[in-house]
């Protein structure tokens, strides 16, 4: 088949719902090398700390609605709903509900 499809409700959050919700289709949509996954973020949430060093890809992030903070590298870009920042492996970066309502986003990553 050339196709895959999936859900939230295929996937598990892999965050406790209080904080919003993190879903990662990498599996059920069956890609070989890109990663797609939703955040949703309550007001004042963060993610975690990170970077893809390890991984050597890069990550798109675009915001679906809400407002957000990107810290990249202790620089702070703002982002508002259809807004979006590439990051590149080597870069430290967090994600914070800046806003007063649940941020959702979506997140691409692939190798290099």
């Amino acid at each position: 088949m050339g196709y895959d499809t999936a859900s939230k409700t295929d996937v598990e959050s892999v965050v406790p719902e209080e904080y919003g919700g993190m879903w990662f289709f990498k599996d059920a949509l069956e890609t070989d090398e890109l990663g797609l996954t939703v955040l949703e973020l309550e007001p004042g949430g963060k993610g975690k700390e990170h970077d893809e060093t390890h991984t050597g890809q890069e990550e798109v992030y675009y915001v679906v609605e809400g407002s957000i903070n990107v810290e990249v590298d202790g620089e702070t870009m703002s982002l508002e709903g259809g807004d979006a920042i590439r990051l590149g492996s080597e870069e430290t970066r967090q994600i914070h509900n800046s806003g007063d309502e649940r941020a959702t986003l979506v997140l691409a990553g692939a190798p290099l």
